[in-house]
């Protein structure tokens, strides 16, 4: 199977690209084996390049373009030392989120913000989420707007 980076990504991230995938093949891979997954490396290597494909670049669950440069970059120990606007510079970086709470390579490509707010949340447990913060900031901006 060809796992080539896509057409699509930035040069300099195409460089980083393959390893990137392996690392996170890897982590992914150890962290789905502790919670009861079959999968090996390669089969999440595989599934990882395939969720990058079909992401065309964008996040899958807010259709942004995802900043494909940053990947390979984010350091934790920065993170740590730094701030909520630490945060902010790594919000486009593209991440791995697992399509459902399996411990399987099922996978579709996101923000590292989305991912964050998503957690652990199911499609259809975000979905609701989103309704639910649509609601009340609809429903507060008319308690504004009754005001005036």
């Amino acid at each position: 199977m060809d796992t080539s980076p896509p057409a699509w990504l930035p040069e300099t991230a195409a460089r980083t690209y393959p390893g990137w995938v392996q690392r996170k093949a890897v982590t992914l891979c150890k962290r789905d084996q502790k919670r009861g997954g079959s999968s090996n490396v390669q089969e999440y290597r595989i599934a990882i390049h395939n969720a990058v494909v079909a992401s065309g670049g964008l996040d899958h669950w807010t259709g942004e373009q995802l900043d494909w440069h940053l990947i390979g970059t984010y350091d934790n120990r920065e993170a740590e030392a730094g701030s909520g606007a630490h945060k902010k510079l790594y919000a486009l970086l593209p991440t791995i989120d697992h399509h459902s709470n399996l411990p399987e390579p099922n996978f579709v490509i996101c923000a590292w913000r989305t991912n964050d707010a998503k957690h652990d949340m199911t499609p259809e447990e975000l979905v609701e989420f989103c309704r639910r913060v649509i609601a009340h900031a609809e429903a507060k901006t008319a308690s504004v707007a009754d005001c005036g």
